[in-house]
Order: structure tokens, then sequence, then C-alpha cells
């Protein structure tokens, strides 16, 4: 038995090694491997730019940099290990990605505690931590400059508001809420990559229709992706977790974002 080892219990770097030939669905949905996958991203502080409010969020540096950027944005549980481990995921395709706190730190262990914190969101704060990261990540030294997006649920609709607010390059929904006017939609500068459940009774398909309608009035682009699953399809540890359609869409956003984000920046 190896230094690293007491007792017969795997070590910390066995258990890594594990997880790193599995695949990801069973990553996420183990707390004990998302936590150690957590575990390895760096904590930042920043002070927001309008409103001089501490924020905080979790780091994941690829291999190589610089490195496009990409905001990870949790659901309404908070930003747990699994959205940690996330963004772990993504710096092993070479993002620089940054897992970020409209929380302040809380995460609920219930509904009805996730749903409280989730109340207490202010827009107004909200939308300047989310520009503030991006100007952020777009100045870092590990960065390339580009910077996008992507958020799950609650997570996916600030996702949009960033796109829009922060004038990034990609951004990616998963079934968040995305019913903005015309007139706000003009201001995103990147493309949008969204996926939705037929049987979301949250953000339903006529909020979809309406995205996709107001989209084009507004003449931009966005790739919408629908699926016969109902809401957190894509969450391994939900109930409503759909693994064929979950691996499509992960397939899709990495495409998309790898498309997008790589390229030169203009």
């Amino acid at each position: 038995m190896g230094s690293d080892q007491l007792d017969g219990r795997p070590s910390r770097r066995d258990l890594l090694k594990t997880a790193a030939a599995l695949p990801l669905a069973a990553v996420l949905a183990n707390p004990a491997l998302a936590g150690m996958a957590a575990a390895t991203t760096a904590q930042q502080t920043l002070k927001t730019h309008v409103l001089g409010k501490q924020v905080t969020a979790s780091l994941a540096v690829p291999a190589v940099t610089p490195a496009p950027a990409l905001i990870v944005i949790h659901e309404f549980w908070g930003l747990n290990d699994y959205i940690r481990s996330m963004a772990v995921e993504f710096s092993k395709l070479g993002f620089l990605a940054l897992a970020i706190d409209l929380y302040g730190g809380k995460v609920g262990s219930t509904q009805k505690e996730a749903s409280g914190y989730m109340s207490q969101v202010k827009p107004d704060e909200a939308t300047d931590t989310l520009v503030s990261w991006a100007r952020w990540l777009a100045a870092h030294k590990q960065s390339t400059g580009r910077v996008g997006s992507v958020g799950w649920c609650f997570g996916g609709g600030w996702s949009m508001e960033t796109g829009i607010e922060a004038g990034t390059d990609a951004t990616v929904v998963y079934y968040g809420k995305v019913d903005q006017p015309v007139e706000r939609l003009k201001k995103l500068r990147g493309p949008i990559l969204g996926h939705f459940a037929s049987r979301d009774a949250f953000i339903n398909p006529a909020m979809v229709n309406g995205f996709e309608t107001n989209m084009t009035a507004a003449g931009k682009d966005a790739i919408v992706y629908r699926y016969e699953a109902d809401h957190a399809f894509a969450n391994p540890t939900s109930a409503r977790y759909d693994e064929a359609d979950a691996r499509l869409a992960w397939e899709r956003t990495t495409s998309f974002l790898g498309e997008v984000l790589f390229a030169p920046k203009g």
C-alpha cells in the first residue's frame, strides 16, 4: 500500500484518476467525486464595477493558456459542487471556466430553501456581478479576450442576461427564462444556443416560440433545440434527468462554444 493510502481506503489521487475515466454524468451524480473535482477550482474575489459589492467565484484553468473564457452560472440551488464540477469539465476542454455565485455563498438543500434564496436575488446586483466577471475574464492574463456564458434553469436566464448586458461572444441557455423584448435582444453581440424541453411547465413551448420570433425580429442568430424531455433533463442529480438528451445537448454545447470562442477575435 502506497503512502497516500490509509487503512485500505483509496486515496484522493486514486479517486481523481477514477473520476477522470468515468463518463461526465457519473461524476456529477456522485457527491464525493463531484466534491473532489470542485475542490480543484480556485476561489476568486471581485468588487463589482457599479455597486462595489464583494463577490466570489470558482475558477478552473485549462492546461493550455491563454484560452477563451466561459462564465458558468448555477441553477436555482446555488453554486454547489455539481456546478463547480461543470466548470472543471469545461476547463478540460480548453476553456478558462469561472463558476460564479449569485447567492452570496448560500446553497439550497431543499426546494423551499433554494426558492427562498432565488427570490432574494436583486436583478441590478446580479447583472452588475455578471458584467463585472465578464470584464474580469476578458482582461485576465490567461484569457484570449473572448468570453461566453452558459447556465441552467435559473442560470439559463442569467446567461441570457449576460449576453445582453455584457455583450459576450457566445451564450448558451439550458431551459432558462428567455422572454425578452426585441429591443433588448438587439443588444446581443454573439450567437445564442438554447436547449428547451417540450414537457417543461416553467420554460414552456409558448415562451420558446416567442423567443424565436423576437430573435428573428431583432436580426439576431439563435440555434434552438427542443427535446422530448422535462425541465432539468441535463442534470444527472435530477429525477427528470434524461441521459440521451443530456448527452446530445452537451455535445451540441461544446461544439458551439468551441466553434465560436476558439475563433480569432475580430
